[in-house]
């Protein structure tokens, strides 16, 4: 599994709230247009095409951090609720 930080940003609330829906998918929210997500690389080009066909790249950012295994478990998580970083489940339902 490839783990990925993802953040968007697009004024427009229709694309804002599809691109949400998407990522809720793959991963966790961590912040508002933030996600922790992991995903092999069928998932990944999955994920990507129905990112692309939401995005508008004239207004949108989108924008995917490789994460490393090493670099995932060293994150730092100094407040706020929530799943662990990158927590994946013992079984995956496809």
């Amino acid at each position: 599994m490839d783990r990925w930080l993802v953040a968007y940003d697009t004024p427009d609330d229709r694309r804002r709230y599809r691109l949400a829906r998407i990522l809720e998918d793959y991963g966790d929210r961590v912040q508002y247009s933030v996600f922790e997500v992991s995903v092999d690389a069928q998932h990944r080009e999955w994920l990507l095409a129905r990112l692309r066909a939401v995005v508008d790249p004239q207004e949108d950012s989108l924008r995917l951090y490789p994460v490393c295994e090493a670099c995932a478990r060293k994150v730092l998580r100094l407040a706020a609720p929530g799943p662990e970083p990158w927590w994946e489940p013992d079984v995956y339902i496809v």
